[in-house]
């Protein structure tokens, strides 16, 4: 007994020095599951249960070609069977005092195990070549990609991945929906908050940035933890926060929701196509994955649709004094959380990926899930007596990960440690990305990316600022001005607007119940003038003199008297907070949202047709094909001097260049490895968000000064993206790595 406790000791020391974590609760049924392992950890037999030399369990054939115990095996297990690998100890006996999280080879013998004298040698053997495991694991890879490419023709298309097309749509389409939701509530959050030129800007930029975070957070987790699990964790995220940013009342807070919302459904885009990729096909992969693209457009249509319908009712809103506003626009921001919610219910419903698993060591669990699929099509084709024969399927080889957490560890540290090592494992697969291997592969989506979303997002806010600044134009062009005007005794109680007065003056006037729109008064004197209830958007007063005047429960702050004088002038009981007035730009908004209406609506034939045709030209035809024309379609720019004009443009551009995107996704899914394709995807899609941000920044900039420059920076960047884009190697026909 003394003699085994020894043994069992220095098994201990020996597997903290190789491998720093030994794991103490081992399981009585996995053990003995574990050790019966068979044909070298690289394939995995469902006959693995079959009798072995110290085991005379009977075994029964199951209907579905496996194998399982009977109850009498079972009851023994219970009774008191221990499995080898923890043969010869109690359950007090803490022999094992960190955690293991590594799974064992099936080289490793019950001696080892036991902490026989072999321990130490196998175990420095199997972590002592690096490169060898690595070779080893990238040709099991290669195998896997090709016998799952065998499964999923098995399986079939049908039912099954139908379902998870709607309910993977869902989260494609509030990704859709966040990225029209600050650009239409913003002409009514700038008057509820007060809002400045520099702070618009920010609230229509936070959102690419918080989804930039996103992408690559959420992107490298879902290669670690699970497509499934890492998509309803941010799309839980973007729903809360989206929640919260329809009540929150302040500018910091709100911006701060809308950051976290962003970063939430940041995960969306690179998740969505990896997942949904892994259960098709060769032959479907590209015809789906752009079906599945409409949903983004759809989720445009939504969020455009419910803006026309929620915002320009302002009777939908209440008040708490001025402290607290609940106006139609904040409506607006909770109805468009509706999708994430509705994803994440329906994902509960939808299991993991089966590539996942097999690439993870989950062999029954990813077995179990293309069982699913398999008998899921065969009912639903008038086929339910297919029996699903896939009974062998080659597994890679997987690389232990040893965290040293002992029992005595308090519980923060264990969670800061498996943090820690979580963070590792992510950027080692982001450094992966960059390998010899990779890289140039790495390099030129890079480029095709910023490219493209440099010039896509550039324009496509181009467009309705150029459409505002055409509409301002024409309303300046419309602008009465009075000159040298003497007005006496004369009560205004009328609306006020789009007039410019220069050097009047103004005697005994009074201005009550009105409004002021665009009105500009310049050198101009008001004598015992008296302004009772006044509300006014863009009204200046410019070098003008204020003698003896009272001013009664107005919005007439400070800032709109520029250089005045203000003499023997009094302000009493002044509005506080931003007065919202939507009849100021009902039409405006009307026109915000028909534009963006039409525009995500002219993407649905370009969807159509790069779905229909990527299978059969290839990725790189569509890619770079779309690019080109897309550039071309950019001179037609300069012929824009209208609304009409600019709006027909619009829908040129975003139905043309639709088809680029649709056959980037699906280059950027078929380039990478499983292991590391959502990673890849969420640093592309990152660097996409930062490139939006740099185009819209500079696009903007150039609103009402020159065409030529956006015109110039959008086709030589387009021109640029189609060149590198015939660079890459095609991947239609191919398994999926």
């Amino acid at each position: 007994m003394e003699d085994g406790y020894q043994n069992r000791t220095a098994f201990i020391k020996g597997a903290k020095d190789i491998a720093k974590e030994v794991k103490r609760q081992t399981s009585k049924k996995v053990g003995r599951s574990v050790d019966r392992m068979s044909d070298e950890y690289s394939k995995r037999s469902y006959s693995r249960f079959e009798e072995d030399d110290d085991d005379d369990y009977p075994m029964q054939r199951s209907q579905d070609g496996g194998y399982y115990r009977s109850d009498s095996q079972a009851a023994n297990d219970d009774e008191g069977g221990h499995s080898d690998s923890t043969e010869g100890h109690d359950e007090d006996d803490e022999i094992y005092e960190g955690e293991y999280q590594g799974i064992p080879r099936a080289d490793s013998g019950k001696g080892d195990l036991a902490g026989g004298p072999g321990s130490i040698t196998a175990g420095a053997q199997q972590f002592k070549d690096i490169g060898a495991s690595e070779a080893e694991r990238r040709k099991d890879q290669e195998e896997l990609a090709q016998q799952y490419e065998t499964i999923l023709q098995e399986c079939g298309h049908g039912r099954f991945q139908w379902t998870l097309y709607f309910v993977l749509g869902l989260a494609l389409m509030a990704d859709g929906v966040e990225i029209f939701v600050v650009g239409f509530v913003l002409p009514s959050a700038e008057k509820d908050m007060c809002l400045s030129e520099p702070s618009k800007s920010m609230l229509g930029l936070i959102v690419y940035f918080g989804m930039m975070v996103g992408a690559f957070l959420w992107g490298a987790m879902a290669d670690r933890i699970g497509r499934r699990q890492s998509l309803i964790i941010s799309l839980s995220i973007n729903s809360i926060f989206s929640f919260f940013s329809s009540f929150v009342q302040g500018y910091s807070t709100f911006l701060f929701c809308r950051l976290l919302s962003g970063v939430g459904i940041g995960g969306s885009i690179p998740i969505v196509f990896s997942y949904y990729s892994e259960f098709l096909s060769q032959e479907k992969r590209g015809e789906h994955l752009s079906w599945l693209c409409m949903f983004w457009m759809i989720g445009g249509i939504y969020a455009s649709a419910m803006a026309w319908a929620i915002i320009p009712h302002y009777g939908w809103s209440f008040q708490m004094g001025s402290a607290y506003q609940f106006h139609s626009w904040r409506v607006f921001v909770l109805v468009c959380a509706f999708p994430s919610v509705a994803a994440i219910a329906a994902l509960n419903a939808m299991p993991e990926s089966p590539r996942f698993y097999l690439e993870n060591g989950k062999h029954d669990e990813g077995w179990m899930i293309l069982k699913q699929v398999h008998d899921t099509n065969m009912r639903a084709k008038g086929y339910p007596e297919r029996v699903f024969t896939v009974t062998t399927i080659k597994t890679v080889k997987q690389i232990d990960e040893l965290v040293d957490i002992g029992t005595d560890t308090p519980v923060w540290q264990r969670y800061r440690l498996k943090i820690m090592s979580l963070s590792q494992q992510i950027r080692n697969n982001i450094l992966a990305c960059f390998s010899p291997e990779y890289k140039r592969t790495t390099f030129m989506l890079m480029a095709v990316w910023f490219s493209m979303s440099f010039s896509y997002y550039g324009l496509t806010v181009w467009f309705p600022d150029m459409i505002k600044y055409i509409q301002k134009q024409e309303y300046e062009s419309r602008t009465k001005t009075f000159t040298k005007e003497r007005v006496e005794h004369v009560t205004f109680n009328f609306t006020l607007e789009n007039q410019v007065h220069r050097e009047g003056h103004y005697f005994n006037d009074k201005f009550l119940s009105l409004k002021m729109k665009s009105m500009v008064f310049e050198d101009s004197v008001f004598e015992e003038c008296y302004f009772e209830d006044i509300t006014s958007t863009h009204t200046f007063f410019r070098n003008c003199t204020f003698i003896a005047s009272l001013f009664y429960n107005t919005d007439l702050f400070k800032y709109r008297f520029v250089n005045c004088k203000l003499i023997n002038s009094t302000f009493l009981h002044n509005k506080e907070g931003c007065m919202l007035d939507f009849s100021d730009d009902f039409n405006n908004a009307y026109m915000i949202y028909f534009v963006n209406f039409l525009g995500t609506l002219a993407v649905l034939p370009g969807n159509i047709v790069s779905a229909l045709l990527m299978d059969k030209i290839g990725r790189l035809r569509m890619l770079a094909g779309s690019s080109v024309i897309s550039c071309v379609s950019c001179f037609f720019l300069m012929f824009g001097n209208s609304e009409s004009g600019m709006i027909a443009l619009l829908c040129l551009f975003g139905g043309i260049s639709i088809a680029s995107w649709n056959a980037l996704d699906v280059i950027t899914v078929e380039l990478y490895p499983s292991d590391k394709r959502t990673t890849a995807f969420g640093f592309l899609n990152a660097l996409c968000k930062l490139a939006a941000v740099l185009g819209i920044s500079i696009f903007q900039s150039f609103v009402g000064i020159t065409k030529a420059v956006p015109i110039l920076f959008a086709a030589g960047a387009l021109a640029a993206g189609s060149f590198l884009a015939t660079k890459l190697p095609e991947t239609r026909g191919q398994v999926l790595q």
